[in-house]
């Protein structure tokens, strides 16, 4: 396991949490970070854009949406802080890519292995929905990454949690380069596409519904089925080696 904290890491990550591009998106993530939610009244929120978090040498990337107004804003790590935090870390904890199953703030010592995770769009946008321009406007930094995992063995997996991240994981590789099928395969929870590389390993997504309350609490979404797309992935990455 080695952390995304060598200096080519730490300069990305500090070009993501300085960001400005987009004022609809500073305004609200800033304004939620004065406001503040009641339960976390006497907490000082991050309230600035949030960097990727794992293993700088992982071969699994999980990509979501964006950071949630009270977690990822609140915390200042992806993913942590709120239900589909929780759900996330609990599955990546049981497949053994996580050192522990609950993700609270950045100092509780949760390490990923194999694993790196990032968003779409690294500041909480209004409603959970950013637009395309504000999606377009993060899209360096997410393909910047994509460049320094595949410095490692290389990223062989990848999962995106949603149909945003989804699309906008094929829409990146397929401008790289990349074998995307044609027509593009829809979304479906469980769905895999193999990204034909032009040069070095061939990545495959395991699409996943996003762990995010409005799945999670109607059913949309249960652990098992969580659980079912990281057995899959970890067998993926075993056959791999």
């Amino acid at each position: 396991m080695s952390e995304a904290v060598e200096p080519r890491w730490r300069a990305l990550h500090a070009q993501v949490t300085s960001c400005r591009a987009c004022p609809r998106l500073v305004q609200h993530r800033e304004q939620v970070a004065r406001d503040k939610r009641a339960a976390f009244r006497d907490q000082a929120y991050w309230g600035r854009p949030v960097a990727g978090f794992g293993d700088a040498r992982a071969r699994l990337l999980v990509v979501g949406l964006a950071p949630a107004a009270h977690g990822a804003n609140r915390t200042g790590r992806m993913f942590t802080g709120d239900r589909s935090g929780d759900w996330l870390y609990r599955a990546l904890h049981r497949a053994g890519f996580a050192s522990r199953a609950e993700s609270t703030d950045r100092g509780d010592g949760l390490q990923l292995a194999d694993a790196y995770v990032t968003a779409g769009v690294r500041c909480a946008p209004p409603a959970n929905k950013p637009t395309p321009a504000e999606r377009d406007n993060c899209r360096p930094y997410f393909e910047r990454e994509i460049d320094l995992l595949a410095e490692g063995p290389g990223i062989r997996c990848i999962v995106p949690l949603g149909r945003f991240a989804y699309d906008q994981v094929l829409r990146v590789y397929r401008d790289r380069g990349f074998d995307v099928p044609r027509p593009r395969p829809p979304f479906a929870h469980g769905g895999e596409v193999s990204l034909g590389a032009p040069e070095g390993p061939s990545p495959v997504l395991v699409a996943s519904f996003h762990p995010s309350q409005q799945n999670t609490f109607t059913g949309k979404l249960s652990e098992p089925m969580l659980d079912a797309v990281f057995t899959r992935v970890r067998e993926l990455l075993d056959a791999a080696r």
